[in-house]
């Protein structure tokens, strides 16, 4: 009963969600080894949602739709390149298809990359953009109609970086991000009209299996010394946040960018 009464509060019980990035690596034990889009997706089904779990390959995307259907919820995996159009709009699509209708999207894809301009091929630039950038605007392009034509408009979650507002040795990083905060700017301003909301999670120093094999010892104290409360989030806090803005409890909120980095952000760069 209890578990019921936390679902309905969310109001999304029977509504459909697109998650991106929600394979990912498999870390050690539950709470650090989550990604933040398989959190966001098992968070989502546990509030009642039927969630399409979106991954580079299948038998990743898989496992969080077996943790899913695990613990009594619904969901299926599909394997996409979210960096090609003809997979977003197949993603979509696939969640039509099955569920008939669209209420959710969480956009998690992206990667991070070092260095100045001067140290950047342009051909790195533009991949970074790809998937950064392109995917998310491509998810939308296809999401957006599909959350209009189930009636009761919509919510995207896009994911950004503490990178985006204090740059720190990572520019193509930095502007990639930078941009993810302008098109979730622009979909609130653009679409909300037509009933949907757009919000950004700016995240700082999170620990997932993604960034694990990228960080010494000494670098995660450093990162947990930058934060007010002294730890590093997890993919658990990502996903969280992800579901509250994609429910109805968030129904008035849209066009922000929300910083989840423990007061990293007032105090001084991550590092």
């Amino acid at each position: 009963m209890a578990f019921e009464t936390i679902a309905n509060d969310y109001g999304l019980i029977g509504k459909v969600a697109i998650v991106s990035g929600a394979g990912g690596p498999i870390g050690q034990g539950f709470d650090e080894g989550v990604t933040n889009g398989r959190a966001a997706a098992i968070l989502l089904a546990r509030a009642g949602a039927r969630v399409c779990v979106v991954g580079r390959t299948r038998e990743l995307a898989q496992h969080t739709v077996d943790i899913i259907k695990n613990e009594g919820g619904e969901a299926f995996a599909h394997v996409a390149d979210v960096t090609q159009e003809a997979n977003c709009r197949g993603v979509v699509e696939a969640t039509m298809q099955r569920y008939g209708r669209l209420d959710c999207l969480d956009n998690n894809v992206g990667r991070g990359a070092r260095g100045d301009v001067t140290e950047m091929s342009l051909e790195e630039w533009r991949s970074m953009f790809a998937l950064n950038v392109d995917s998310m605007m491509m998810m939308c392009k296809y999401a957006i109609p599909a959350m209009i034509a189930s009636g009761d408009g919509g919510s995207i979650v896009n994911i950004g970086s503490l990178r985006s507002i204090r740059p720190l040795h990572s520019t193509v990083y930095t502007v990639t991000k930078g941009a993810v905060i302008a098109l979730t700017s622009s979909l609130a301003v653009d679409h909300g009209p037509q009933g949907i909301r757009a919000n950004c999670i700016i995240l700082g120093p999170v620990f997932t299996p993604n960034i694990n094999r990228n960080l010494t010892p000494e670098r995660r104290r450093m990162r947990t010394a930058a934060t007010l409360i002294k730890r590093e989030g997890t993919g658990w806090d990502t996903g969280q946040l992800a579901r509250f803005l994609l429910s109805a409890q968030a129904k008035f909120l849209t066009g922000q960018s929300i910083c989840l980095d423990g007061g990293a952000s007032i105090v001084g760069p991550s590092r």
